[in-house]
């Protein structure tokens, strides 16, 4: 007979499960990506247009598709960053790595329509708020595991690390998201800033480096 304590002990899905099931998902959103380029050159072939002009014509599409595919496989190494030495799971860490692939699973949607609909501001809000809303779930991810260590053996300073990528992370997707509103020129091509993710991590570390030093 089962001992009822130690069933009530046992995680709802161990780790390996987790990653492996995360994996999978993150891998069929990105195939997903493809589909309307696939339709566009069946549709162009049976009109008998060239290749050139199917480059010209779809380039909107191709640019959404190779972006989002670059952003999906940026989300996937820092979540796999996070989960690497995560060894047991629980109710909690369960749901929000089910949200995150949520945002995953999601945004081949949006990605579609960037292409194939007119641009407006609920496109670009639904596109960027997607990646918003994915990145603070990442953050809450990191935040959930320092108050829970018994889960992993990851070292403090690495999630305190990473929850700073985080915000800085986000807290770029929003600059981009204003400026692709108020610039229309501009457009996506206001993802570009996220180039800057990176000096702007060290920026913010070499200004909590100096407040501690001031005090």
């Amino acid at each position: 007979m089962t001992d009822t304590h130690e069933t009530s002990e046992r995680p709802l899905l161990s780790a390996d499960r987790l990653k492996a099931f995360t994996d999978g998902v993150v891998a069929i959103a990105m195939t997903l990506l493809i589909l309307p380029l696939m339709e566009g050159v069946i549709d162009l072939g049976r009109e008998g247009r060239t290749v050139l002009e199917y480059l010209s014509e779809d380039f909107g599409q191709l640019f959404s598709f190779v972006m989002s595919f670059v952003l999906i496989a940026s989300l996937w190494i820092s979540h796999h960053r996070i989960f690497d030495r995560v060894e047991r799971t629980s109710g909690a860490l369960i749901g929000l790595t089910v949200a995150w692939m949520f945002t995953i699973v999601w945004l081949p949607v949006p990605t579609a329509m960037l292409g194939a609909m007119p641009d407006d501001v609920a496109q670009k809000c639904l596109y960027v708020g997607t990646l918003i809303v994915a990145n603070l779930i990442l953050l809450a991810i990191r935040a959930y595991l320092r108050r829970h260590r018994e889960l992993h053996d990851i070292p403090d300073g690495l999630l305190r690390d990473g929850i700073r990528a985080d915000a800085v992370t986000v807290a770029l997707f929003v600059v981009a998201l204003v400026v692709a509103l108020l610039v229309p020129q501009i457009g996506y091509f206001a993802m570009f800033l996220m180039i800057l993710t990176g000096p702007a991590i060290r920026l913010v570390k070499r200004v909590e480096r100096g407040r501690r030093r001031a005090r």
